[in-house]
Order: C-alpha cells, then sequence, then structure tokens
C-alpha cells in the first residue's frame, strides 16, 4: 500500500482515521496518545455499569481536543472491584479482570503504540483499582521497549479525581467532604453524568445511605453486608448538573496543564 503524505487526522478518536491519517499522525512520536482505562462496575441503582468507562474517555477527549492528541479506544474492563473503594467484587454486574490479564493486555498495547511511533504516552484513569496494575504494565513495557532500543518513551499516569482542588472540594461537599475512597456511585461521579451523560442517570431511584463503614484492616472473602444496599458508599443525592461543570472544568483543566507541562 502506497502512503499519501499530508493527510491530518479531523477526530480525537484514534479509531475513526483511516490508516493513512493515523500514521501521519503517529510517525514521528510528536502526538500524545490517551489511552482511558475504566471498568464495567455496579454505581449503585441510579446510574449504568461503565461509569468508569465514560468519564475517563470524555476527559481524554476533551484535552485531546485541546491539544492536538489521540485518544485510544478504552479499557472497559478492569481490575477488580474493592469492597472499601468500588463495593466489592462480589456486586452483581461487577465483571472484573485478573491483575495478570490486565496487565499483560495493557503492556501489549503500550508496545504496539511504540511500533507505531508514539513516544507520548497518558493513561487516563477512571477506576482507582486499576493504578497499581497500570504501572506494573508500563515498567514492564518500557524494559522490553529497552531491550528493543526505544528508549525515549514517557509515559504519564493520572485520574482526573486527583485534579479536584480544595476549592473546587468546599463547593462540591459543603457539609463535608466524605474522602475519595467513599466517592462511589457518589456525588463526584454522579454529578459528572448528570453534565454530560443525563439520559444515562435515573437520581429519582438513588439511595440516600449513610456513608459506608469499614474496619481499618481487610478480610478475604469480603463481608458483603459491610457494603451498603445501594451499592454506592455514599450517598449521591446532593449530586448536580451544576457540580458536574465545576468538576469538568477543573479537572480538565487540570490534566491539560499536566501534559502540556510533561509533553512540551
Amino acid at each position: 500500500m502506497k502512503h499519501t503524505p499530508g493527510l491530518k487526522h479531523t477526530s480525537a478518536f484514534a479509531s475513526e482515521l483511516t490508516w493513512p491519517d493515523y500514521h501521519e499522525a503517529m510517525k514521528d512520536g510528536r502526538t500524545p496518545i490517551l489511552i482511558p482505562l475504566g471498568s464495567m462496575e455496579q454505581h449503585g441503582h441510579h446510574m449504568p455499569l461503565h461509569v468508569d468507562v465514560l468519564l475517563p474517555t470524555e476527559f481524554a477527549r476533551r484535552v485531546a481536543v485541546d491539544m492536538g492528541a489521540l485518544v485510544a479506544p478504552p479499557f472497559t474492563y478492569g481490575y477488580k472491584s474493592q469492597q472499601k473503594c468500588g463495593g466489592g467484587n462480589h456486586m452483581p454486574g461487577t465483571t472484573s479482570l485478573d491483575g495478570a490479564t490486565l496487565v499483560a493486555a495493557l503492556k501489549d498495547v503500550i508496545k504496539e503504540f511504540a511500533r507505531h511511533g508514539a513516544r507520548k504516552i497518558c493513561m487516563v484513569n477512571g477506576h482507582f483499582e486499576n493504578s497499581w496494575f497500570i504501572i506494573e504494565a508500563i515498567d514492564l513495557a518500557l524494559r522490553e521497549l529497552r531491550w528493543d532500543g526505544i528508549t525515549d518513551m514517557k509515559i504519564v499516569v493520572l485520574s482526573y479525581w486527583d485534579f479536584v482542588d480544595p476549592e473546587a472540594i468546599t463547593k462540591l461537599y459543603p457539609d463535608g467532604f466524605p474522602g475519595w475512597d467513599l466517592e462511589h456511585g457518589g456525588v463526584l461521579e454522579t454529578s459528572l453524568m448528570l453534565a454530560l451523560y443525563p439520559d444515562l442517570v435515573q437520581l429519582d431511584r438513588a439511595l440516600d445511605v449513610a456513608p459506608a463503614s469499614f474496619p481499618p484492616y481487610d478480610v478475604y472473602p469480603v463481608r458483603p453486608e459491610l457494603t451498603p444496599i445501594s451499592g454506592t458508599l455514599s450517598s449521591p443525592k446532593e449530586a448536580s448538573v451544576e457540580k458536574g461543570h465545576i468538576l469538568l472544568e477543573v479537572c480538565t483543566r487540570g490534566i491539560l496543564s499536566a501534559l502540556q507541562t510533561e509533553f512540551a
């Protein structure tokens, strides 16, 4: 096949491009590629199972448009839901990968993008439990790439909620912040979904539960009765479209600033 030079990518999503346009964008390593990572996990009675996919993908898209980057297809399955931050892997609908499976798949994808020419990659995480497995995959991929003589890769790992600053937290939680570990299916995710995908939120079905209470240790198998009956770890009742737009602005701005600094 003959490559036609000079073509430009017209979509933020890599998978929507033809191969010549994709090759033109990626071949010299200048274009960053953002990989959203999520999960299929219950998010209460009021939200769908793919919240953790939709949110990082949209943040990646917004940032990619602003900086001329591309967004890879998201990882739609993630590591096993943990009871203290996701309700637990025993919950109906939650469909998870073994850690080794996630590491192996992500390592392969990183190496493939490197083969295409990518030298700037950002992992945009939307599922807390993925965190350590992302790092392991990166470590293994970079090691194998070094064996092939590729030593100029830079990979940034971030979770969008880490860009919510104290000023925004005061606006979002006037009655007190429960902590990120209890925000599963709560105000943050519900507000973002109301702002972005209101047709997928049934706030009238949300259960106004007290914040979950767990002992300061873990026992396996988990005790299902420790997870609130809603599946959420705090109440989403104070979520709103307005809070969603605050989160969209502060997180998008923070991620964009971070990547502009790291990929300058």
